[in-house]
């Protein structure tokens, strides 16, 4: 079979590789799609071993929702080199991989590592085909899969893909709730919370935060008798600071994500409530 333009250019689109590896490709096969599909995972297959002592430090952030809105998934995926990780061929990629994450059902990186794209390749196929394409090694790193039954799920990715989070969300689902929920995955991403709320803080952490307050009181020569005030005041603060529904909202300094919430239950007429967090940085 002649080794056409289009030909050319439709396993690139298949596949994501360069127009010079699939014209290699297509060559090898003789024209045939599949065969020339398998070409290129397998010589991204031979790159991961050769590049297996690389470190696979850039990459993406992405995330992805069912249409229904009530299950959402965020995923790390690595490459080497910012270059590579900016390309539109490589974002595509990382959705593409969100996106047959979430069809998987799970966050176990094993099991969608073994789970089919819409392509009908695993995975971990898929990967291996990007590593022929870019040269470079690619990890699948981590991802993470919340439900919202009673509710929805939001996202948020900062420009550039270093950064995002998902929202699970409690209350239902409209054209403004939905935006409050981006925002609120907005608030995750830029303010870095540990917790949604101080009840899932351990008490671990927050004694370690009292006794080092504790300290720098004894430190600045601060009367015993009001030490454990001052204690119970940085707490607070700590609080305000760190958990998302306490932080002061980044569009509008007078009020708090919980303002936020309470400002729209009460003009819907019904809840609304952020009930889990999960915010993924690039390393």
């Amino acid at each position: 079979m002649e080794v056409t333009i289009a030909l050319i250019k439709d396993l690139r689109e298949k596949t994501g590789a360069g127009m010079g590896d699939c014209k290699a490709a297509l060559t090898e096969s003789q024209g045939d799609m599949q065969k020339a599909i398998e070409y290129l995972r397998k010589k991204g297959a031979a790159m991961a071993s050769k590049r297996a002592d690389k470190i696979a430090k850039e990459g993406a952030i992405k995330s992805s929702i069912r249409e229904d809105k009530k299950t959402g998934i965020i995923i790390e995926i690595n490459c080497e080199t910012d270059f590579v990780s900016k390309g539109d061929g490589f974002q595509n990629f990382a959705q593409s991989i969100a996106d047959a994450a979430l069809v998987s059902g799970t966050d176990d990186t094993a099991r969608i590592l073994d789970s089919k794209t819409k392509d009908n390749l695993s995975v971990q196929e898929t990967i291996d085909g990007m590593m022929g394409s870019v040269g470079e090694k690619i990890e699948f790193k981590r991802a993470k899969l919340i439900k919202a039954e009673d509710g929805f799920v939001s996202s948020y990715i900062h420009f550039g893909s270093k950064v995002g989070a998902i929202i699970g969300m409690k209350g239902a689902y409209t054209k403004e709730a939905g935006d409050i929920g981006h925002k609120i995955a907005m608030q995750a991403v830029a303010m870095n919370p540990i917790s949604v709320k101080r009840e899932e803080i351990s008490a671990e952490t927050i004694e370690k935060e009292k006794e080092i307050y504790r300290e720098q009181s004894k430190n600045e020569k601060k009367p015993d008798q009001i030490i454990e005030k001052i204690v119970g005041n940085k707490i607070e603060k700590f609080f305000q600071e760190n958990c998302l529904v306490e932080q002061e909202y980044i569009q509008d300094a007078t009020k708090s994500i919980n303002d936020l919430l309470k400002e729209y239950s009460k003009k819907a007429g019904s809840e609304l409530d952020v009930k889990s967090m999960v915010r993924f940085q690039l390393g």
